[in-house]
C-alpha cells in the first residue's frame, strides 16, 4: 500500500486550500511547488513576495504562480485583528496587542483558517510544536464532542507483514506528555476515528506497555493506567477492536501473539499503536523511522475543529508534501 499516493488521490476529489506560514524555509517552498504541480491542494505562502522570490531563486524553485500573502500588507488584516481581539478580550487581549500578535505569520495563518480564507494550516519546519498549536487552541479550539487534542504519526514500514501492509498510526508521539487513563482512552478513540477517515479499513488498536495482560508486575501504576484506559475505550466504543495492556511484539508479530495473547483479536495484527506517554511515543517513532527506514509523517493533530498540523523540524520537502496531503483530507 502506497498510502501517501492514495491520500493524494483522495485529496484531489475535493481540493482544499492549505496555508504555509514558514515560507522562508526552502523546504516549504519546494513542498509548495510539488503540491501545486501534483494538484491535490492549493497552497498559500505567507511572507514578503520579494524576499520569498529571492529565496526561491537561490534554491532553483519557481514560485511565480503561487499565491503569496504578506500579513503586513493584506487587505484582510484589519478584519482578522478585530476578530482575534473579540475572541481573546476576555483573556486580557487589547486591540493594540492583537495587532502586534497578528504580525506573527502562524497567528495570521491560523486566523485565515478561522475566518474561512484557508481550510487548514501546516507549520513546524522552523518553529516549535507549541508555537504551531497555541494559536489554534486559542482561536479555532476543539472539534465538537472532542475532549482532548492529541497527535499521531502515519508510519509506512518497509516490512509489509506488520500492521496494515506496513502501515500504522502511532499516538500520541508529539503532544500529551503523561496522559491519564481517561486521556489515553480519548487518544485511542480519536486515533481509531482518524484511521477510518484516512484509510476506511478496520482500526485495530494496541494499548502498549512493558507487560501483556498482566504478565509483569505493575510499577507505579503504569500498567494499571493502560488497563484502565483500555476498559474505558471498550465502555465508550464497544465495537472497536482493542487490546491492552500489551507489549509491542505481541501487538504486531503473530507468532509472539499466539504465545502471549492467543485469545486476542488484535494481538499480532494491530495497525494503531497507542503509547502510554510522550517519552515512549517520541522515542518509538524515531527508532522505527531511523532504524527501519520507515516513512514518518507528522505529528498530525486530531481534535482541533479545523486541521492545523505540525511538522518535525528535521522534515524533508517530501515530508511536508505528505502532511499537506493528510491535512487536505482532514478538511471537512
Amino acid at each position: 500500500m502506497n498510502f501517501i499516493k492514495e491520500i493524494k488521490e483522495k485529496a484531489k476529489q475535493n481540493v482544499k486550500t492549505i496555508v504555509l506560514p514558514e515560507a522562508q524555509d526552502p523546504r516549504v517552498l519546494e513542498a509548495a511547488r510539488k503540491t501545486t504541480d501534483e494538484g491535490f491542494a492549493k497552497v498559500i505562502l505567507l511572507g514578503n513576495k520579494e524576499e520569498l522570490t529571492k529565496i526561491a531563486n537561490q534554491n532553483n524553485i519557481s514560485i511565480d504562480d503561487l499565491m503569496i500573502v504578506d500579513p503586513l500588507l493584506s487587505d484582510k488584516a484589519e478584519s482578522y485583528i478585530e476578530k482575534f481581539y473579540e475572541l481573546r478580550q476576555a483573556k486580557g487581549m487589547t486591540p493594540e496587542k492583537a495587532r502586534e500578535t497578528l504580525k506573527d505569520k502562524i497567528y495570521f495563518g491560523t486566523m485565515m483558517v478561522y475566518m474561512g480564507d484557508a481550510d487548514g494550516l501546516v507549520s513546524g519546519s522552523i518553529c516549535s510544536t507549541s508555537d504551531t498549536l497555541r494559536p489554534a487552541l486559542q482561536t479555532i479550539k476543539t472539534a465538537p464532542n472532542t475532549k482532548l487534542v492529541s497527535s499521531f504519526f502515519v508510519i509506512q514500514e518497509p516490512d509489509t507483514s506488520f500492521g496494515e501492509d506496513g502501515l500504522f498510526l502511532f499516538a500520541d508521539c508529539g503532544l500529551n506528555v503523561n496522559p491519564t487513563a481517561e486521556e489515553l482512552s480519548e487518544i485511542a478513540i480519536s486515533t481509531a476515528t482518524t484511521w477510518l477517515d484516512l484509510f476506511g479499513t478496520e482500526p485495530r488498536v494496541a494499548m502498549l506497555s512493558y507487560s501483556t495482560l498482566g504478565s509483569a508486575p505493575d510499577v507505579e501504576g503504569m500498567n494499571v493506567k493502560v488497563r484502565e484506559a483500555t476498559r474505558l475505550v471498550k465502555e465508550k466504543v464497544p465495537n472497536l477492536a482493542i487490546e491492552g495492556e500489551i507489549q509491542l511484539d505481541a501487538a504486531i508479530v503473530s507468532s509472539v501473539a499466539a504465545k502471549k495473547a492467543p485469545e486476542s483479536k488484535v494481538a499480532g495484527k494491530a495497525n494503531i499503536l497507542i503509547f502510554p506517554d510522550l517519552n515512549s511515543g517520541n522515542i518509538g517513532y524515531k527508532l522505527v523511522q531511523r532504524f527501519a527506514h520507515a516513512e514518518a509523517y507528522g505529528p498530525v493533530t486530531q481534535g482541533i475543529a479545523k486541521p492545523v498540523n505540525d511538522l518535525s523540524r528535521g522534515c524533508s520537502a517530501d515530508d511536508i508534501v505528505g502532511v499537506v496531503a493528510i491535512t487536505a483530507v482532514q478538511c471537512k
